[in-house]
């Protein structure tokens, strides 16, 4: 709801879930507090994909095949407005150390020559998570692993016929 809505009150957040507006202000003191709530519990859901990814440990090829699946899964099942996240301090500083572990997983595929070393690394890490933003929303009529074989692809080879 709130990815429709992100001005979505409490009382129609309620209504949405089922629940009584009073229902939810006990779990909750204010309409920030149940956003910080939801916007760690996307965080905590990024984190496990990273790890479920194995990054540093898997093939590169597997691990960002893994990752891209895992991460539209979290977009899909917690779609709400990032750019709020980068206001709170805990989740800038979560989601920073996580854009670390990308960079160095991209330099890793770099070095083993899956992608091209004539590029900036901010180029591929800019355009991995746009493209997987992208399948999350676009490509709905696919599973997550489907949509990820449709930005694995795009991501290595474009959209080009050479």
């Amino acid at each position: 709801m709130l990815a429709a809505d992100p001005a979505a009150s409490i009382a129609a957040i309620a209504a949405e879930a089922g629940v009584d507006r009073r229902t939810v202000y006990r779990r909750f003191a204010s309409r920030e507090e149940l956003l910080a709530a939801i916007y760690e519990a996307r965080y905590d859901a990024v984190e496990q994909a990273v790890a479920n990814a194995r990054l540093r440990a898997a093939p590169v090829a597997v691990a960002l095949h893994r990752y891209v699946e895992e991460i539209i899964g979290v977009n899909r099942t917690w779609p709400v407005e990032l750019g709020r996240l980068r206001a709170d301090e805990a989740i800038r500083r979560r989601r920073d150390a996580l854009i670390g572990e990308l960079d160095d997983f991209l330099r890793r595929a770099t070095d083993e020559g899956l992608l091209r070393a004539d590029l900036p690394l901010a180029w591929a890490s800019s355009l991995l998570p746009q493209l997987m933003h992208l399948a999350s929303q676009e490509l709905s009529e696919l599973t997550a692993a489907q949509a990820a074989d449709v930005v694995v692809d795009s991501f290595l080879h474009g959209l080009g016929t050479r």
